[in-house]
C-alpha cells in the first residue's frame, strides 16, 4: 500500500499532506472554543482529502510518464502556483473579512517562505490562523529542501550547476541520484531521510525557546519560522519575545543549517565529505557577516573620533555587536528576524538607513540545497574565486591556478553560469520594479518590494526603507505581481528558463 502511495504524482502527495495538516489549526481552534475558526479548517480537510483520494485513484499506475524530469519540474512550478489556492480556502473562510485574493497571496507568501504579510497588526489576527501561516511556511521550507535534492540537483539547477560540468537544466544525474530511477521514489526517499532531521531541529529549537522563557505557542511558531527561514511571527518578531538574549542564541545556532547543506546532508548525494569549516559557503558567510556587523560596529568609533558620537558602556557595546551579528546572519539566511538589540546597532552606526546593508545580505542568501532563498552563497563564492584568479593573472600572466580540478571548475564554468544567474536575477528585479511602478507604486517602495519577493525575505519591508511598507494598501494587480515574484524567487529563474529550453521538450 505504501509503495502504491509513493508512486503517485508529487502534486497529489502534497495535496494529501496539506489536507491532513488542516486538521491541526482546526484542533487548535477547537481547544480554544473557537468553533467559527475550527469548522472551516475541518470541513476543508475532509473535502480536500476526498478530492485528493479521487485524483489518486484516477492517477494510480500512471506515474510521471516518459518525461519524468520535465513533469517533475512542471509539478514544482504548479505546486507554488496552484497549491496556495487550496491552502487559502480555509484561511479565507475562517477569517471572513478579507478577499480570496488576499488569502491566496498570504498563502503564496507563506509557502514560498517569504513571510511577508498583508496584516499590519499581527495581534488582530486569530492565533489559529497564525498557526496555519506557520504550518504552511514550515511545509514550504521542507518541500523546497527535499525538492533541491530530488528534483533540482539531478537537473543541475538550484546552485548545483556551479560545481557540475553539465549544462544547467539538462538533467545530468549525480552518482547517488542515478541509482534511484523513479522520480516519485526518489522524492520519497529524500523526504524520509530529511524529514526526521527537519522535524528534530524544529522540536529541539522549540524546547530551547521554552527554556529561554517563551510561551509555548510563540516558541513553536518561531521555531518553525527559523527552520524554514520564513520569518513568520505571531507577535511581530523577536522584539516582543520573552526569550531574550538566550532565545536569540538558540535561533542563531539553527541559522547554521541554512548556511551550508553540509550541516545536515554530508554525502547525501555523493558529494565530498569535506570538513564543515572548509566549506566555501561557510567561509563566505563568515566573511560577509564580519564585514557588515563589524562595519556597523566600528562606524560608532569613527563617529566618536569625528565628534559625532558619544561614548557608551561596555554592555551597550556588546549589545550593539550582538545585534549586528544576529540580524546580519538572519537576513543572510533570508529569515529576516531582527534582534531586539538591532536598534542599538543602528544608533551606534550613525547611519540613517543601515537596513540597506541587510538588503544586500538578503540578495546573496544562504547555501544551496537549504531552505534559504536569494542568489546563494556558492554562486557568490564562484564569482569571488574567478575575480581573484583574474587579478592574479594581471600580476603573473603565466601563473597556474592550481587547487585541483574542482577549483578550476568553479573558477571557469561555475563562475560563468553564476554570472548569468546574477544577470537574470538583476533583470528580474528590474522587471518587477517596472511592473509595480506601472501600477502606481513609488519607485523606492517598488525596489524594496521586488528585492523582498525575489529573495523571499518578507521582513525587509519593515526594516529596509525609512518607513515600513504595507502590502495591504497595494492594488489587486500589484499584489498579483508581488505574488508572482515570490514564486519566481523561490523557484529561481533558471528553473523557469529550463522549461523554455527546446531540448527539454524533445522526445
Amino acid at each position: 500500500m505504501f509503495a502504491r502511495i509513493t508512486k503517485q504524482p508529487l502534486f497529489v502527495l502534497l495535496m494529501g499532506l496539506a489536507s491532513l495538516l488542516m486538521l491541526l489549526p482546526s484542533l487548535h481552534a477547537l481547544s480554544l472554543g473557537n468553533f467559527r475558526v475550527s469548522r472551516p479548517f475541518f470541513y476543508s480537510a475532509v473535502a480536500f482529502f476526498f478530492v485528493t483520494a479521487m485524483i489518486a485513484i484516477a492517477m494510480d499506475g500512471r506515474g510521471f510518464g516518459r518525461h519524468q524530469a520535465r513533469n517533475q519540474l512542471l509539478t514544482l512550478v504548479a505546486t507554488f502556483a496552484a497549491l496556495p489556492l487550496m491552502l487559502a480556502f480555509p484561511f479565507y473562510e475562517a477569517h471572513g473579512r478579507i478577499s480570496f485574493l488576499d488569502a491566496w497571496i498570504e498563502m503564496v507568501s507563506c509557502l514560498t517562505t517569504t513571510g511577508a504579510t498583508l496584516f499590519d497588526n499581527p495581534w488582530r489576527l486569530n492565533v489559529s490562523l497564525h498557526l496555519w501561516r506557520s504550518i504552511v511556511g514550515w511545509m514550504g521550507g521542507y518541500f523546497m529542501w527535499v525538492a533541491a535534492f530530488a528534483i533540482l540537483a539531478p537537473m543541475n539547477l538550484g546552485g548545483f550547476e556551479v560545481r557540475s560540468s553539465g549544462v544547467a537544466g539538462t538533467g545530468r544525474n549525480l552518482s547517488q541520484i542515478s541509482r534511484i530511477a523513479d522520480p516519485s521514489e526518489r522524492f520519497t526517499r529524500f523526504a524520509l531521510k530529511l524529514g526526521p532531521i527537519y522535524l528534530g531541529i524544529t522540536l529541539a529549537l522549540w524546547v530551547g525557546l521554552l527554556i529561554a522563557g517563551d510561551r509555548s505557542f510563540v516558541a513553536l511558531t518561531h521555531a518553525m519560522a527559523t527552520v524554514s527561514t520564513s520569518g513568520i511571527s505571531p507577535i511581530g518578531g523577536l522584539y516582543w519575545s520573552r526569550g531574550g538574549f538566550i532565545g536569540e542564541v538558540f535561533i542563531f545556532v539553527v541559522f547554521a543549517f541554512a548556511i551550508s547543506r553540509l550541516t545536515f546532508s554530508r554525502g547525501l548525494i555523493g558529494e565530498e565529505r569535506s570538513p564543515l569549516l572548509r566549506d566555501p559557503e561557510v567561509k563566505m558567510a563568515v566573511a560577509l557577516i564580519s564585514m557588515v556587523a563589524g562595519g556597523l560596529f566600528l562606524r560608532h568609533f569613527i563617529g566618536v573620533f569625528e565628534g559625532r558620537g558619544e561614548e557608551s558602556s561596555f554592555i551597550a557595546a556588546i549589545h550593539a555587536l550582538w545585534g549586528g551579528i544576529f540580524t546580519s546572519l538572519s537576513f543572510l539566511t533570508t529569515t529576516g528576524f531582527e534582534s531586539r538589540y538591532w536598534t542599538e546597532t543602528s544608533s551606534w552606526s550613525h547611519l540613517n538607513t543601515p537596513g540597506l546593508a541587510l538588503i544586500g545580505l538578503a540578495l546573496i542568501g544562504g547555501g544551496i540545497a537549504t531552505t534559504a532563498g536569494g542568489v546563494k552563497l556558492l554562486r557568490v563564492y564562484a564569482l569571488f574565486r574567478h575575480s581573484e584568479r583574474e587579478l592574479e593573472m594581471l600580476v603573473h600572466p603565466s601563473s597556474l591556478g592550481g587547487a585541483g580540478s574542482e577549483a578550476r571548475q568553479i573558477r571557469r564554468s561555475g563562475a560563468f553560469v553564476a554570472w548569468i544567474f546574477f544577470m537574470i536575477f538583476a533583470l528580474s528585479i528590474i522587471g518587477v520594479v517596472t511592473a509595480l511602478a506601472l501600477t502606481g507604486v513609488q519607485f523606492e517602495n517598488s525596489l524594496v518590494i521586488a528585492v523582498s519577493a525575489l529573495s523571499t525575505t518578507g521582513p525587509i519591508l519593515d526594516i529596509a526603507a525609512e518607513d515600513p511598507i504595507s502590502l495591504s494598501g497595494l492594488r489587486d494587480i500589484s499584489k498579483f505581481i508581488v505574488a508572482s515574484a515570490m514564486v519566481l524567487g523561490r523557484l529561481e529563474a533558471l528553473a523557469i528558463i529550463a522549461l523554455l529550453n527546446p531540448d527539454f521538450w524533445r522526445n
